[in-house]
């Protein structure tokens, strides 16, 4: 069995004091949105809490699906790191960048050279270099094959979309279908959710349906995103049936704000006969006041069987 722990939009706080020509950009908004919203929400000991009754579960691996940062700059960047070498080494915990990780153009570019170890691809699965991070990368751990796919793209002021791209898209059709012909259970990582309205048209996937009609070609059993801050359950065609997609909340919102409490969630995957068992588990806060719980659990219908 794997027991894999995914969270996601830590924004990691504070926010460094920027320098002003830091600001002459879309950053001056996102700078602005942190000192009177997200400060408030975000501030707090909620990510403390989470990761240390994460790390009480003793998860196998962990999968962080983007937004470590907020308006990424350098020292942003470098704390993230500092942040992901605290909560487990680079063989146990996968990243995949998110919109505020490549917020202004070259910064995506300073967050995988920081966190690349976080982003490297296991040996033999055709970019395993250690001085270059590829998208999709691939990482296996038993049977389970974890994807990591990047929709991080740098936008103009009020967007936070997110694209894939038709070469990621080839490739990420290639990796899922000799995976599948493998038999492993494989484990879709990316930060922009893709399924039909998932959020407001300016945070969007751009082009959700060309990842879709890669899965529902090419298959996988689990897609985990992040970006909405909301805890969220949808569906995806495959091949052999609905590819289950979960979100998580942001990893950082304290309770009693407008989007739900920070949350982690568990899968525990294992061999079930000649298919699988994938039990799903929702910790987190509920309410201001109340300690970490459990807050939601079921064994997800594995597409292929539990029909």
């Amino acid at each position: 069995m794997l027991k894999l722990a995914h969270l996601s939009d830590p924004h990691l706080g504070p926010l460094p004091d920027p320098k002003l020509i830091q600001l002459f950009s879309k950053r001056i908004l996102g700078y602005l949105n942190w000192r009177t919203h997200r400060a408030k929400s975000m501030g707090g000991s909620a990510l403390d809490q989470l990761i240390a009754d994460l790390k009480a579960h003793q998860p196998d691996h962990i999968a962080v699906t983007g937004d470590l940062v907020n308006i990424a700059l350098p020292l942003e960047i470098i704390g993230a790191r500092q942040w992901l070498d605290e909560i487990g080494p680079p063989n146990r915990v996968s990243v995949v960048p998110g919109n505020h990780d490549a917020y202004v153009p070259g910064a995506l570019k300073k967050a995988v050279e920081a966190w690349r170890p976080y982003m490297t691809a296991d040996a033999g699965t055709g970019s395993e270099d250690p001085k270059e991070t590829t998208f999709p990368y691939v990482r296996r751990r038993g049977d389970v094959a974890i994807i990591g796919v990047s929709t991080a793209r740098a936008t103009g002021p009020w967007f936070a979309t997110g694209r894939v791209g038709s070469t990621q898209a080839r490739e990420l059709r290639r990796i899922l279908t000799e995976l599948g012909e493998q038999g492993l259970f494989r484990v879709v990582l990316i930060h922009h959710p893709p399924f039909k309205k998932a959020t407001h048209w300016h945070k969007r996937l751009s082009d959700a349906s060309r990842v879709r009609a890669v899965l529902k070609w090419a298959g996988a059993e689990l897609v985990l995103h992040g970006h909405t801050h909301v805890d969220s359950r949808a569906e995806i065609e495959g091949p052999a049936g609905p590819i289950p997609v979960i979100g998580v909340p942001s990893a950082t919102n304290a309770p009693g704000g407008k989007k739900p409490a920070a949350r982690y969630n568990l899968f525990a995957i294992s061999r079930k006969g000649n298919g699988w068992s994938c039990d799903f588990t929702e910790r987190g806060f509920s309410e201001a006041g109340e300690p970490i719980g459990e807050l939601f659990r079921t064994e997800l219908k594995v597409p292929g069987q539990n029909a």
